[in-house]
């Protein structure tokens, strides 16, 4: 057991003071009590007049308490048990909140209660990402230039109030390229999003909002319904995202241009839209890649809203034919402008969702990449995708994108939806590079045909990267086009009932190694190797 120093505290404080030293292999987890709200750094918002009672808007209560920690140069605003109304909070450095048991921030709904969310803060590079990357004022809880910050549970964040809607941004293939103003754009698209953007006035679209900030922790909270994205963190260096669990109705965890980032122990289910996802938009007005991040021993799924939460874990989603069913998976895309590079994604389990994304079609670098230890169940597209794509939606000048060593490995799949395989694909021109798959178990439902097998999918070199992007596949198994420096290393595929596809098919393949591919096109049937 290693030695833990924690200093400034006393000995009715629930919880660590302002400063603390942590050293050794152990580490000190102090609960947060009831005596806590008496401790000098600790600011219990009912003191500053929140009511808590569901009904009562306890905005400026809660933002007093806020700004009062500030001023005192730090400390902990506290959350007791009540369901606290409330619109924007702008979150401060040096302060933690705390949900104590029971303790629940609800968003207010404008068209209930009088109030309305920060405006969406002005954002001159809004053309090359989406209307949701692009602000972040609009929010419940939001934060910029901050440092030292933590929100930590075990209450509860419920987004009720807030809207999962954002217009895209005003771009379409071609126009980024050549770096025109909105007003040089296409008319009917301009208007469109222009008009899109009026609505959203005076409306929240996040849970949680960070821009430009540094020492971050969000810790053991649950957030439920969190709007567009229950979490968006947009250059914010040093963050842990540690044991949340979020049920929500679009993204559930979005990280863009952010450096040493740590996920782990996070339950995420989002049926209509990704569960974790990393980005690199040019939000910032630079060309910033994400790194340094890991992505660890985490549940994704694609459930109906609030049923992981309630533990019914309902497949509603399933019932009817979408394109790829759930979404709910991990993703490194689509906003690639800076490129990604030092990801490790590691002992994570996916339940009727998507599977793995990894997508580079903005004109960056994706580079370094491991995926190990991952469990797919009831995946309903691709279980692995990778996309090099030429969309270009970045500042003039961008060049073709590059997507490169990327290792997956140790996977093991179940999936529902007999139209897709596991996916690689460049473009022509743009060739992915040193790909290596090892260990990787896949079980398909089969019910291809002939018909099916003599499929030519389209490149769609500037589409929108998507697992379903290129429709029925002409593979069971894996289908490998424009890519240089490919191995496979004990690939195991079979058929839950017969196929009349082959199990690989490959495209302007240069350089690839296989060794122990065997695959299993009907069920019963031995295992044969597979000739790559």
């Amino acid at each position: 057991m290693g030695l833990v120093v924690v200093e400034n505290t006393r000995p009715d404080w629930g919880l660590v003071g302002r400063r603390q030293l942590l050293y050794g292999a152990s580490l000190a987890v102090l609960p947060f009590s009831a005596a806590s709200a008496n401790a000098p750094d600790a600011f219990d918002i009912r003191k500053f007049g929140a009511k808590g009672d569901g009904n009562t808007l306890d905005t400026s209560a809660i933002q007093k308490a806020i700004d009062t920690a500030a001023k005192a140069g730090g400390g902990t605003v506290f959350f007791p048990k009540g369901r606290f109304l409330s619109f924007s909070l702008h979150l401060k450095s040096h302060v933690t909140l705390y949900f104590g048991s029971g303790a629940v921030l609800v968003a207010a709904d404008p068209k209930k209660h009088p109030g309305k969310y920060d405006p969406a803060e002005p954002n001159k590079f809004e053309n090359y990402q989406d209307y949701g990357h692009s602000y972040f004022h609009n929010s419940l809880i939001w934060g910029e230039n901050i440092e030292d910050v933590a929100i930590l549970g075990p209450g509860w964040i419920d987004g009720e109030g807030l809207t999962n809607v954002s217009p895209n941004a005003p771009w379409s293939v071609g126009i980024g390229r050549d770096d025109l103003p909105q007003t040089d754009m296409l008319k009917a698209r301009i208007a469109d999003h222009a008009e899109s953007v009026k609505k959203m006035a005076g409306l929240g679209n996040k849970a949680i909002a960070l821009k430009n900030c540094r020492n971050i922790t969000l810790r053991d909270i649950t957030i439920y319904r969190g709007g567009h994205f229950g979490i968006l963190a947009t250059g914010v260096d040093n963050l842990t995202i540690d044991n949340l669990k979020i049920d929500t109705n679009r993204d559930g965890i979005d990280i863009d241009v952010v450096r040493n980032c740590r996920i782990s122990n996070c339950s995420v289910n989002s049926p209509t839209d990704d569960a974790i996802v990393l980005k690199s938009s040019y939000a910032l007005g630079e060309v910033r890649p994400t790194e340094n991040v890991t992505i660890t021993n985490c549940f994704v799924s694609g459930y109906a809203v609030g049923s992981m939460l309630d533990a019914t874990y309902k497949r509603e989603q399933l019932k009817n034919i979408l394109p790829h069913l759930t979404s709910g998976r991990i993703k490194l895309g689509t906003e690639s402008t800076g490129g990604y590079r030092n990801v490790a994604v590691s002992n994570c389990v996916f339940d009727c969702c998507n599977g793995l994304a990894i997508e580079s079609v903005d004109g960056a670098v994706l580079e370094d990449v491991v995926c190990n230890n991952l469990v797919m169940r009831d995946c309903t597209a691709a279980p692995i995708f990778l996309r090099l794509g030429d969309r270009r939606r970045a500042p003039k000048g961008a060049p073709m994108a590059v997507l490169r060593r990327v290792s997956v490995s140790d996977v093991d799949c179940h999936y529902l939806d007999k139209r897709y395989c596991s996916i690689v694909s460049g473009v022509p021109g743009g060739l992915i590079e040193d790909v290596s798959f090892a260990g990787i178990r896949q079980i398909h439902p089969g019910g291809g045909s002939a018909a099916d097998a003599a499929i030519k999918p389209p490149e769609n070199e500037g589409a929108y990267p998507d697992p379903d992007m290129f429709g029925p596949m002409p593979a069971w198994g894996f289908y490998l086009r424009h890519v240089r420096g490919v191995t496979m290393t004990d690939i195991d595929m079979r058929c839950l009932t017969p196929d009349a596809r082959p199990a690989v098919v490959t495209d302007d393949v240069q350089g690839l190694r296989a060794h122990g591919v065997f695959a299993s096109a009907a069920p019963g049937a031995p295992m044969a190797p597979v000739t790559l």
